[in-house]
């Protein structure tokens, strides 16, 4: 109940008027329930495209962090080359490095190319920093699938790629739905990347628009906390969706033969 205490009371505010909410002794519930927060967040505060915008720049780059970290754990874990561990090494340590010390070299990369102010370009980050992360998960995950199964579809006569696709994903496809669900609510969740790429107005993520309304609304609680609200059904629907998988391809990469 202490959990859902910040969500409950994040929904609350979402739901009164706006006399209430500055209102002193605090009233935790509302006198009547009143929608205007929503309603401003949708016809005056854009907050329609921001929901698309971060949409896209979530579900292309986990889905496709999800396809490399397959490929890449797969390759890792039947590799018998000694540059395997430094591989992982290298990935552990991507992950390690603070997001503001690289971002001044990628804001420099990427404006000689042409990707800033752009959706592709902060896609293409996250993609990056999602298939390292999914790479060690799914290292971890393709080490528990005996290599019997893919020997018994190469004496078929199926290609390496085709056992991987036939036999190999098919016992892989909890783990897949971890690294996707990590993914995705990674790249949702990130603003530091998103705040330096990203200029336009019509460009902007919802961790970006819920930052600018501190600026732009004054800090409008009742809006706030319903632009929170709204942020945080996608996270909590592909959680949901995708506990089953989680739980269980995190226990298929924790478990030891």
């Amino acid at each position: 109940m202490v959990a859902l205490f910040p969500l409950i009371w994040t929904f609350l505010t979402s739901v009164k008027p706006p006399t209430e909410v500055y209102t002193f002794p605090v009233k935790y519930f509302p006198s009547r329930f009143t929608f205007e927060g929503y309603r401003y967040l949708f016809s005056f505060a854009n907050f329609g495209r921001y929901f698309v915008n971060s949409m896209i720049v979530s579900l292309i780059p986990a889905s496709l962090s999800t396809i490399f970290a397959t490929m890449a754990g797969y390759v890792l874990t039947r590799s018998r080359s000694r540059l395997t561990g430094i591989i992982l090494i290298i990935f552990f340590f991507v992950q390690m490095l603070p997001t503001y010390l690289i971002m001044i070299p990628q804001f420099t990369m990427f404006s000689k190319m042409g990707l800033t102010n752009k959706l592709s370009g902060v896609m293409i980050i996250y993609t990056a920093f999602g298939t390292a992360f999914g790479t060690i998960m799914a290292t971890a995950f393709f080490k528990r699938v005996p290599r019997e199964m893919e020997e018994a579809a190469l004496i078929d006569g199926c290609t390496p790629f085709k056992a991987l696709i036939k036999v190999v994903v098919p016992v892989f496809l909890p783990s897949l739905g971890a690294i996707f669900s990590f993914s995705f609510v990674n790249s949702w969740n990130e603003i530091f990347t998103a705040v330096l790429f990203l200029h336009s107005d019509r460009k902007m993520t919802v961790p970006v628009a819920l930052y600018s309304f501190v600026s732009k609304a004054g800090i409008q609680w009742n809006v706030m906390a319903a632009g929170i609200v709204v942020a945080l059904i996608p996270t909590i629907l592909v959680f949901a969706v995708a506990q089953r998988f989680i739980i269980s391809g995190l226990t298929q990469g924790a478990l030891k033969e």
